[in-house]
């Protein structure tokens, strides 16, 4: 073999493992955090729970069961009239707070936001986007984005991070 051929294999050799690296990486990234997508369809699963059994509905997001706990992914419920969490898994000292007081790290009131989508017609869809503490290493806040819609008498969503963002954050080599 040349000395060129034999550079331009372990070039090749280099370039397939570093792609390998990267793929594997992304995979990890999205196995571990819900997307978008996923954080829609829990959504449209959250409204289908509570118009079938409000009651129900509300004591199972609060346990995390029935598949509405999913890595980062989870459902929150305030009532529309008053705005105050009947639902929220990840943080239950919120319970009976009014979410219209919630504010993000930069002060944004994002809370407003996310109650605004009680006042829209049910089934449309409100996405709400703040600066969220982030519980890794890195102590950059985190943009955070919420799928928000009234169902029956609440306003629920479903809260994500944007991949982009969290993979950036925790990872700035790649």
């Amino acid at each position: 073999m040349t000395r060129f051929a034999q550079v331009a294999a372990n070039m090749l050799v280099i370039t397939v493992a570093s792609a390998a690296v990267l793929l594997s990486s992304s995979a990890v990234a999205q196995s571990q955090f819900g997307t978008a997508d996923e954080a829609r369809a829990m959504l449209l699963k959250v409204v289908a729970a509570v118009k079938a059994d409000t009651a129900k509905a509300i004591d199972v997001f609060n346990k995390g069961a029935g598949g509405f706990l999913d890595r980062d992914l989870y459902p929150f419920c305030t009532n529309a009239s008053d705005g105050k969490f009947v639902a929220l898994n990840s943080r239950r000292e919120l319970l009976g707070q009014d979410i219209r007081k919630l504010t993000d790290l930069g002060g944004k009131a994002f809370g407003l936001a996310q109650f605004a989508a009680a006042q829209k017609p049910e089934g449309q869809i409100t996405e709400v986007s703040y600066l969220a503490p982030n519980s890794g290493a890195h102590t950059t806040p985190l943009l955070k984005m919420s799928f928000t819609t009234r169902a029956g008498d609440l306003v629920c969503g479903v809260t994500y991070y944007p991949m982009a963002t969290y993979w950036d954050v925790e990872n700035p080599s790649f």
